[in-house]
């Protein structure tokens, strides 16, 4: 259905009838004078004119009733056309145009919604295609719209059309009252001669026929000059006083009119198209407001039967608008509802990229619903539309604003660790070892403080800085070669302890938590080893530790995982929606985690462990870090957990936002 003013047709209709309802048959005749007409009846003198009911209850005007002004084009339940762009609106307009008819009003509201409305989603798309760009919503500007100009052109050249030829036929309905006028006048003539008036019968049903030939008069005469027309009407025939079988033949020709008018509206209670049933209605109400009277006894039993017919179509008509405007209500309620989801999205407790993404598909989504929904009533619709439009606008506006906010926020980062990888290259060559040490060092924890940079400059960053420390202390290595003897027995006595691990592992009957602690005291007690084999054998002696303490503390940590799997799922169950705030907190506390066990060991290549105190610090330090991996990894095991029952009901491969999986975070 086309989001038009449907009702307006049909309170125009209920005007009318209202109009109809107080027309009333001419004044009946006095018991003296029906007495008299029966006397002259007997004489062959002419009978008496019809009278109809005093008031007509329902409807459209019989015979007897004034003339009414016309009625308006009732809109048609056809299919209204699909425009699918603003050009074909103006092809279809300047057809209307060329017809020269000044077009129907309905279908010109319909094009000129259509036309704004196209008009208005290129104008939103093109505002949301420069906010998208990176441009300010204020600076935004519409171009000029040469559819529209076209547009505007064409319309006004319809609506002069429409203005002249409504002029035209102000001017034919003057035409016609004058015409009218003369008849009345003409008719007062003939019955001033009482004695002639059986001569003038000929030029009387003349005049008849003319009246009937006649347009519409002016709406503010047509009930006077009709009720003046029939009372002269009435005086020439009681003057004329016609013979009893002339007066009941023109009654049975009457009655068989009338019986015809009748049947064809009773069929019009089977046809489908309310509208074009009522429309036809309107017609047989005038064709029957023409013809002229019957018998006296049948003219209530005619009437009633007419009346009859007429109403079942009038109820149906009022039922079908009166369904469009309880749709358009139901309508207007579902757009309120979706106006207000929108509105309660709290734009400004978003804080993360993944939020964002996750709220915009919710708008897009009911944006879609939005679509399906039918048009409201004429008067709230734009009003709703343009509710719903704000909401949009103020979510997306806040998304662009949040957007520009972050990315300020993440250059100022990258220049700040730019500024420290100038800072560690400056001082890579240096042979200040102990105070370039401290320094690099220094930088290292700064490093760590600083937030995320744009991730296509991250690894960039990450790998100059670290080759600019790694080239220092290679160099202080080099420069203490008097430890390197030493340093390849400790490598020698941990590649033992390595090796004693992969047999307990090998065999978990015969270790014990004990003994496994026991070795790793003895590894920490032990001091440097080279710096080019330092990663490579803890990464070695890590992955065997980790399979051993995985061996222990399976069950303990799965106690734990089973515990928070439970609690997810039980805020899926209740439809709470924090799983994926909760999966960015845990994000953020597996990245600090990691970068603390990063910079513990990177600590740890640069103490020496020769004295007392060195053992215990480093002792204590890889306990921490032993700690901060059995905590990474169980931090793990929730993310997936939590991605997993985020995926499950959407059956997707990928997390939110294109964000990287924990597990290729922690791999990382």
């Amino acid at each position: 259905m086309t989001e038009t003013n449907e009702l307006q047709p049909a309170l125009e209709q209920e005007s009318l009838a209202a109009e109809t309802q107080t027309a009333t048959a001419p004044e009946e005749k006095t018991q003296s004078e029906e007495n008299n007409i029966q006397e002259e009846a007997k004489k062959t003198e002419p009978a008496p004119v019809e009278e109809q009911p005093a008031t007509i209850a329902e409807t459209p005007e019989n015979a007897e009733s004034p003339e009414a002004p016309e009625t308006p084009e009732a809109p048609m339940a056809t299919e209204a056309p699909v425009y699918e762009s603003k050009e074909a609106v103006v092809d279809r307009l300047r057809q209307i145009e060329e017809e020269g008819k000044g077009g129907d009003k309905s279908e010109l509201d319909l094009l000129k919604q259509v036309f704004y409305k196209l008009h208005k989603a290129a104008q939103l798309a093109a505002r949301n295609a420069f906010i998208e760009a990176g441009g300010d919503p204020e600076l935004w500007h519409a171009d000029i719209d040469t559819a529209e100009e076209n547009f505007k052109a064409v319309m006004a050249a319809i609506r002069a059309k429409r203005t002249e030829l409504a002029e035209a036929a102000e001017k034919q309905k003057a035409d016609n009252l004058e015409k009218k006028q003369a008849i009345i006048e003409r008719i007062k003539e003939l019955t001033t001669t009482p004695e002639d008036v059986s001569q003038h019968f000929d030029e009387f049903k003349q005049l008849q026929a003319q009246w009937k030939e006649l347009g519409a008069v002016p709406a503010e005469k047509a009930t006077e000059i009709w009720k003046n027309y029939q009372h002269h009407v009435e005086q020439f025939y009681d003057l004329l006083k016609l013979n009893i079988e002339a007066r009941e033949y023109d009654f049975k020709k009457n009655l068989t009119a009338k019986e015809r008018l009748i049947e064809l509206a009773e069929k019009l209670a089977d046809e489908p198209d309310i509208i074009t049933a009522f429309n036809k209605l309107q017609g047989l109400h005038a064709e029957y407001k023409e013809i002229g009277p019957v018998a006296k006894e049948l003219r209530d039993q005619i009437w009633e039967r007419f009346k009859a017919a007429s109403t079942i179509i009038n109820k149906r008509h009022q039922e079908h608008f009166e369904a469009i405007k309880a749709r358009e209500e139901e309508n207007l309620q579902k757009k309120t509802e979706l106006c207000e989801k929108v509105e309660e999205i709290p734009v400004d407790q978003i804080t993360s990229f993944a939020a964002w993404e996750e709220k915009t598909k919710e708008v897009i989504a009911l944006q879609a619903q939005w679509k399906t929904i039918g048009y409201a009533s004429h008067k709230q619709n734009n009003i709703i539309f343009d509710r719903f439009r704000t909401a949009c606008d103020r979510f997306f506006t806040a998304k662009a604003e949040y957007y520009k906010t972050i990315k300020d926020e993440q250059n100022e980062n990258l220049e700040a660790k730019r500024r420290l990888v100038e800072q560690a290259e400056a001082l890579q060559e240096s042979n200040e070892w102990h105070k370039t040490s401290d320094k690099l060092i220094e930088l290292q924890k700064e490093w760590k403080t600083i937030g995320a940079v744009p991730r296509k400059y991250s690894e960039q960053l990450w790998k100059r800085f670290t080759s600019a420390c790694d080239h220092f202390f290679e160099a202080k290595n080099e420069a203490t070669a008097g430890q390197r003897a030493e340093e390849k027995e400790n490598l020698q006595a941990k590649k033992n302890i390595i090796e004693q691990l992969k047999e307990l592992a090998a065999d978990t009957g015969k270790a014990t938590l004990d003994h496994v602690r026991d070795l790793q005291t003895q590894w920490n007690e032990i001091g440097h080893v080279p710096f080019r084999d330092k990663d490579k054998l803890y990464k070695e002696y890590r992955a065997v530790a980790d399979e051993l303490y995985k061996q222990f503390g399976a069950s303990a940590a799965r106690r734990r995982l089973e515990g928070f799997q439970k609690s997810v799922r039980q805020a899926v169950a209740k439809g709470e929606s924090t799983l994926g705030r909760e999966r960015e907190r845990l994000l953020r506390l597996f990245e600090t985690r990691k970068a603390e066990i990063q910079t513990y060991e990177n600590n740890l290549s640069f103490l020496n462990a020769k004295s007392k105190s060195g053992n215990s610090l480093v002792a204590e330090m890889n306990r921490k870090v032993e700690k901060l991996r059995e905590e990474l990894d169980l931090l793990s095991s929730k993310i997936k957990a939590i991605e997993t029952e985020m995926r499950a009901p959407k059956d997707e491969n990928t997390t939110p936002s294109g964000e990287t999986d924990a597990t290729d975070s922690a791999e990382k």
